[in-house]
């Protein structure tokens, strides 16, 4: 049982207020999942600029002096903003494979928790409550974002294990359930060139969903492939640049509402999650058909 949030924001005027928006919905989840939890947050790119959200178990090590060692490698300059176990480096956009290779070298301990043009990734285990003030991602500003509460079920609770799971640029996934052939689907992702962090099902969905994109498929026709090759029980949450999509299993035993108002769509594994949100009571509010695919882009 775990718990799953987003918001997709119509109204650019609502774009300063999704942290907070988002950290509330997370924390009304906290039931459903005390273990550990993140949120991606998706904000304006910047012309030329690309981001690696990055984590460290020894932050005060990895991250002194890691913008000017990143500099010195790739002869460009490279900011750094650190929260707390994370931090964002923004680097040419044409120098980010070779500043993932040069991190790698660097400070081989560190794990990139996604890259692209503008999300940001934050996870980390503890209650939800703990990880928004760590990372204050209330005052997180972006344009959509996607959020999850984990109780672990088949794996170890560790923050490589937390949700999201991003698996290409400007690309993660939030799951509630259970995948029956995930290590079949992830050998045959293996050989198509795609590589994990870890052994969670989710991570094999995220990069099931990235492969689909990959060879060329929109959003809503790669979640609608995840009816067919992945078996279990699921809900599943996707962030792209342009948006997110929702999709639950043909069976749907796992719990999912949506609203949607002029100024946003929301989607939460409760009712409650989407209470305080502006508008609520006039927004038009369903539960997600089973098999079915939403997906929202700008």
């Amino acid at each position: 049982m775990c718990g799953i949030v987003g918001l997709f924001l119509k109204d650019p005027k609502l774009e300063p207020q999704l942290g907070a928006m988002l950290t509330d919905m997370l924390i009304t989840m906290t039931d459903r999942g005390p273990d550990s939890a993140g949120i991606a947050i998706y904000s304006g790119a910047k012309d030329g600029l690309g981001k690696l959200t990055i984590q460290s178990a020894d932050p005060a090590k990895d991250f002194k002096d890691l913008d000017g060692d990143l500099h010195e490698a790739l002869g460009q300059p490279v900011t750094m903003k650190v929260k707390s176990t994370h931090a964002v480096l923004e680097v040419p956009l044409d120098q980010m494979e070779a500043a993932r290779s040069a991190l790698a070298h660097l400070r081989p301990g560190v794990k990139v928790m996604s890259t692209g043009d503008c999300i940001e990734i934050f996870k980390e285990v503890g209650l939800p409550k703990d990880v928004a003030a760590r990372f204050d991602l209330s005052k997180m500003r972006g344009t959509h974002g996607i959020g999850h509460t984990r109780m672990a079920t088949e794996s170890a609770v560790t923050t490589m294990g937390a949700h999201p799971f991003s698996t290409g640029a400007d690309q993660c996934l939030v799951h509630n359930g259970s995948l029956s052939n995930h290590n079949g689907v992830r050998r045959e992702l293996i050989r198509k060139g795609m590589t994990f962090e870890t052994q969670n099902d989710t991570e094999v969905a995220a990069a099931y969903v990235s492969q689909k994109l990959k060879e060329g498929e929109d959003l809503g026709r790669a979640l609608e492939a995840t009816l067919t090759d992945l078996d279990g029980f699921f809900t599943f949450v996707v962030g792209t640049r342009n948006g997110f999509g929702v999709v639950r299993d043909p069976i749907a035993c796992k719990p999912a509402v949506m609203a949607e108002t002029d100024q946003y769509v929301a989607f939460g594994s409760e009712y409650r999650a989407l209470v305080n949100l502006p508008g609520i009571e006039d927004a038009r509010v369903w539960e997600p058909e089973p098999a079915t695919v939403y997906f929202w882009e700008r």
